[in-house]
């Protein structure tokens, strides 16, 4: 059976690119602007509140994790947040890759780290496109488990633990990506597949994309009908059937287009387009450029690399 949200996590090559381990005390707050960096953050120790524009604020617990694939704005503090006046928290180098924040003194009331990801694939936007714009896992054992190893690691001098942690972190990524129950994401391609009826639909997408779906055959494939199915479709995942088929249909043609192992007739085929020259269109409508173009650019950027 197809898994789409492994084919998207795949073609996005997710990484750990930054990582800080930060202890914090007292009253505290840091914000950061939005970069489109997708971030991260695993809680070790104590609790914490995150708030991250246009989303109900969270309270962070030991073992839970969050994933940005697209940073917005977002601020931490601590539990018992400084005045709204108060000037943000700097925070103090204690030790390469380890940070305080605010009391200088005293045990850490909270232990998290927080860093950056990096997806390797070219063409991350669109693929991050079909995702949640905020991931919140607890009560996963398999990513309690995980981030006891990241605890463990974080506490010990051993020797390549740095190496170790970001790839624990890598893992931990993925395995948030993938979950779905007791997860809490907002609207994406993870909320749509908890969903069973709109799973079937978007497994049939996935499972065939040249196939000309229409509206009513995704709905007959979720056992819904066509107004209840459209309308559970766009809140889940965010958009319309028909542009995340789009959406989906565009980024396997650039994965294929990139690879090289298809002509350009053959991507339109495989991407349920009638002839070279409909394909073209649709592409350059949505990408911004022609396809030809596209692979002549890539192919100039590989070879630079």
């Amino acid at each position: 059976m197809t898994d789409p949200l492994a084919e998207v996590v795949a073609m996005l090559q997710p990484g750990v690119r930054y990582m800080k381990l930060v202890e914090a005390a007292g009253q505290w707050r840091v914000r950061r602007a939005e970069t489109g960096q997708p971030s991260f953050c695993v809680v070790l120790d104590g609790a914490c509140r995150l708030a991250v524009e246009g989303q109900a604020a969270l309270v962070l617990a030991p073992g839970d994790f969050v994933l940005i694939p697209a940073t917005y704005d977002f601020a931490m503090s601590s539990m018992e947040a400084p005045a709204a006046h108060a000037p943000l928290s700097l925070p103090v180098a204690l030790r390469p890759g380890e940070f305080r924040l605010g009391a200088p003194d005293g045990a850490p009331e909270a232990r998290y780290i927080i860093g950056h990801c990096a997806f390797g694939s070219p063409d991350a936007a669109l693929l991050v496109s079909l995702l949640p714009r905020l991931v919140y896992v607890r009560g996963e054992q398999r990513l309690a488990t995980l981030v006891e190893l990241v605890r463990d690691e974080s506490r010990a001098q051993r020797p390549a633990r740095e190496v170790v942690m970001a790839r624990l972190l890598e893992v931990l990524l993925i395995e948030a990506l993938r979950s779905s129950v007791g997860t809490a994401a907002s609207p994406g391609l993870v909320r749509g597949l908890a969903d069973a009826r709109l799973g079937n639909a978007l497994r049939k997408i996935h499972e065939a994309p040249q196939h000309a779906w229409s509206v009513t055959e995704l709905a007959q494939e979720a056992a819904l009908s066509r107004s209840s199915f459209f309308e559970r479709f766009s809140a889940a995942v965010g958009m319309t059937p028909m542009a995340y088929l789009l959406a989906w249909r565009m980024a396997l043609a650039k994965d294929l287009l990139r690879a090289g192992a298809a002509s350009i007739a053959e991507v339109a085929e495989r991407t349920g387009y009638s002839s070279a020259s409909t394909f073209t269109v649709a592409f350059a409508r949505h990408i911004g450029v022609p396809p030809a173009r596209y692979m002549r650019e890539r192919e100039r950027a590989a070879a630079l690399s």
